[in-house]
């Protein structure tokens, strides 16, 4: 029979859980760990939402932008097969200004500070080398600010300098394009990256510059030009802002009548892009001689003596004629006037020539580039809004001046012109209202913004219910049991009645025995089963001093 007042020391688990001291710690186990549950379920509805940081960078500016982040303690994560890196949506902007001071993502390229870690000792091969490497890197750069440009890539080959003339060799650049999806570049913008390429390298003429883009397309052909292929880029573009300018006009001018929206116009301008010189040499007919210009003239007289010679011969004849003595008039007898002697005959020539201005007309006539030959304008008015008398509004078609009012109006506007064959023609009609598509209302549980709050709501509710049950089913008994007193011994019922198989089930055996050990087991299932009989027995025992 065992001692009285000596309990046994539990053997197993299972009597280490009903033992008082048992009980406590694996209450106080329990507590602690649905206190752990509690703590991570609190944890994880305060997880953060990640968004995306940097997308699509190379190998190289993630490791970097990766070893920044540990520096500032900026926790990150993977996404998209580790092509985007994900920070705290509200640390995004900070560590992304950050990064940029830094100068990440630097896009893979490599500039000038390429230059800032040479080595001591690096031969002038290394040293020329880096310094292409470096060129190549900041054009490419330079060309990745072009909005139409996703990325680039720069080849240069620079030969080396000479001191003979004959042996010197121009450089020449490759360049190649990753346009964005969608875009294109026009000439003018190839123009403007060839002009960069060649003037940031020196000797680098315009034609050694190769541009292609991703799909192989050379972009930098000069043999396609405009006079060959008869479509110049900026010419059409000049055609459109012309009448586009045209049609601005006439809208601006017929809006405030009839409405902004009740007016439509279009024009079609054929515009003069040819270059041509003339040269013209006229000569006008002959006038009359008192309305022309004398330039020069000329006037000849010759008198010329004829006949045989009269005198006495000899050498007198060669005597000039002596004076004569007597007065060819007599005086008083003016009216009676001598006979003359006898006339020698004379022969008398006169030349005249007058040189006058001949008139001549030179003209030079250069036209010039983008001379406008025709205008066409079409313009469509809508009806007139009236309200009826019984007070509903009707549509009503413009009467005949206001029609004209409006046609005098757009040829102002226009800058009609009948000589030059330009047309018009306002037409006044009712505009077709379109057919309103029917949107369905979405229903307020289909919002994008409810779902995400229902979302965040439903999230929140379910941890607040699973620490309220853990709290109530599982943590709050155990406080309780583990703060209670303990219970007192059950009262012991008199008339129970004990049978043989109790007594024999609460009896004695060799102390160690197999015997001991079955009796001592069936004793202990008894008092968890019936406390109340296992006291009744122990009251018997005592009452018969046993």
């Amino acid at each position: 029979m065992a001692e009285a007042g000596v309990i046994p020391a539990p053997t197993n688990i299972m009597d280490f859980a009903r033992a008082p001291n048992g009980q406590k710690v694996l209450l106080m186990i329990g507590v602690a760990a649905v206190v752990a549950v509690m703590v991570a379920v609190w944890m994880w509805g305060q997880k953060p939402e990640y968004r995306v940081l940097f997308s699509n960078f190379s190998d190289r500016d993630g490791g970097a932008i990766v070893a920044e982040l540990e520096k500032m303690n900026v926790p990150y994560q993977y996404s998209e097969g580790g092509s985007a890196v994900l920070v705290p949506a509200d640390r995004v902007h900070d560590a992304r200004l950050k990064l940029a001071a830094q100068g990440l993502p630097k896009g893979g390229n490599v500039g000038f500070e390429l230059l800032e870690n040479q080595k001591l000792g690096s031969s002038q091969f290394v040293e020329r080398v880096n310094f292409q490497r470096a060129m190549e890197g900041e054009l490419a750069r330079s060309i990745e600010s072009v909005s139409a440009v996703q990325s680039a890539r720069v080849h240069l080959a620079m030969p080396k300098d000479s001191v003979f003339v004959s042996e010197q060799k121009m450089p020449t650049a490759s360049v190649l394009l990753n346009l964005y999806p969608g875009r294109t570049l026009d000439a003018q913008q190839v123009s403007a990256i060839v002009h960069l390429v060649a003037s940031s390298v020196p000797e680098l003429p315009l034609k050694n510059v190769t541009i292609v883009d991703q799909n192989g397309n050379l972009l930098s052909d000069t043999s396609k030009s405009p006079s060959t292929t008869g479509m110049d880029p900026g010419q059409i573009k000049y055609v459109q802002e012309l009448q586009q300018d045209v049609v601005k006009r006439i809208v601006s001018i017929i809006s405030p009548i009839v409405g902004a929206e009740n007016v439509r116009a279009e024009a079609t301008a054929d515009v003069d892009f040819s270059r041509s010189e003339q040269a013209v040499e006229s000569f006008k007919p002959n006038q009359t001689p008192d309305a022309m210009a004398i330039r020069s003239q000329q006037t000849s007289e010759s008198l010329n003596a004829s006949g045989a010679a009269g005198g006495v011969p000899g050498a007198l004849t060669n005597q000039p004629t002596a004076a004569a003595t007597a007065p060819i008039v007599a005086p008083g007898n003016a009216a009676k006037t001598p006979a003359p002697p006898a006339a020698v005959p004379t022969s008398t020539q006169k030349d005249a020539t007058t040189n006058y201005e001949v008139d001549k007309t030179i003209q030079y006539v250069q036209q010039g580039v983008g001379g406008l030959k025709r205008l066409s304008v079409a313009v469509v008015v809508n009806f007139k809004q009236t309200t009826g008398k019984d007070g509903k509004v009707k549509m009503v078609p413009l009467t005949a001046q206001e029609t004209t009012q409006i046609t005098n109006l757009v040829k102002e506007a226009m800058g009609f012109n009948p000589t030059r064959g330009d047309s018009l023609n306002v037409v006044n009609s009712a505009f077709a209202s379109p057919q309103q598509e029917i949107i369905p209302e979405t229903p307020l549980w289909k919002e994008p913004g409810t779902i995400q709050t229902a979302k965040d709501i439903g999230k929140y509710l379910l941890i607040g219910i699973a620490l309220l049950l853990l709290y109530l089913r599982v943590l709050k008994p155990m406080l309780k049991k583990i703060t209670e007193p303990a219970a007192p011994a059950p009262a012991v019922d008199a008339h129970v009645h004990v049978t043989p198989q109790m007594e024999a089930g609460m009896g004695e055996g060799p102390k160690g025995g197999r015997g001991y050990q079955e009796g001592l087991a069936r004793a202990q299932k008894l008092a968890s089963e019936d406390p109340r009989v296992v006291a009744n027995i122990v009251k018997t025992w005592v009452g018969s001093n046993e």
